[in-house]
């Protein structure tokens, strides 16, 4: 048997505002933001004090509501590498 298909849904404002309010207190910073997308179709946006730094999905399997968070990290972002110790 096949597995179940996955179907992206879109999210209500309700559920981005709970899903909000999740990542608030679990991340433990009040200044994320979960941006409804402009389309339908595509996934939310997660700003920290306004500067991008993910993407939201919802994703119904099997009757099941789940929500994934895709955080991107640009290599420019990262600090200097420390030297190599011997």
């Amino acid at each position: 048997m096949p597995p179940a298909k996955q179907t992206v849904a879109k999210m209500t404002d309700n559920e981005i505002a709970r899903v909000q309010a999740y990542l608030r207190k679990t991340l433990g910073n009040d200044n994320i933001t979960v941006e409804p997308p402009e389309r339908a179709g595509q996934s939310c946006e997660v700003t920290l004090s306004g500067e991008f730094v993910g993407t939201l999905h919802r994703d119904v399997d099997e009757g099941e509501v789940s929500y994934a968070l895709h955080v991107v990290i640009l290599e420019e972002d990262l600090p200097p590498a420390a030297p190599a110790k011997r």
